[in-house]
């Protein structure tokens, strides 16, 4: 068996914290498009959790978003929710945030908690697909699980 990368191993060592029972898997070809992690899952673009990062506009603040890899992001929505306008950051302050880099950001398992927002979809399935540190690497999980997890709020993306 291979072994994982460090950053996977982090996933793994926050999940069973959180006491979520999954297995990384390493892919051999890139998962960081839901496109991809759903043809390598062999599952519906639907299941897999795009994990992005956005912060506060007015207070720089992170937000964790677990959104189903067939829903966009409703920037104005997800502001009313919580409170603020959102933006985008760049590459290295998601790395900064989360210690992982982008299309390796799993929903968990970050230096510091985040308010998280969960999109309804993925509530929908008895299991999706998360990146698990590393552009190759994904675990399958109970969505509830990883809700009950982050402390996220529910919200129809």
């Amino acid at each position: 068996m291979t072994e994982l990368p460090d950053s996977a191993r982090r996933v793994a060592d926050a999940a069973a914290a959180a006491g979520i029972a999954i297995d990384v898997v390493q892919m051999p070809d890139s998962t960081r498009t839901a496109e991809d992690a759903a043809a390598a899952c062999g599952c519906a673009v639907a299941q897999i959790v795009k994990s992005l990062i956005f912060v506060g506009a007015e207070t720089g603040r992170p937000y964790l978003l677990l959104v189903s890899g067939v829903n966009r992001v409703d920037e104005t929505g997800i502001a009313g929710l919580l409170g603020e306008p959102l933006k985008r950051p760049d590459g290295k302050t998601v790395r900064e945030l989360t210690g992982y880099a982008i299309g390796g950001i799993p929903p968990i398992g970050h230096p510091a908690p985040m308010p998280t927002v969960i999109d309804e979809t993925l509530l929908t399935f008895d299991t999706v697909w998360a990146a698990a540190g590393t552009p190759r690497c994904v675990f399958a999980s109970d969505p509830n699980a990883l809700k009950d997890a982050t402390g996220a709020r529910a919200y129809a993306f």
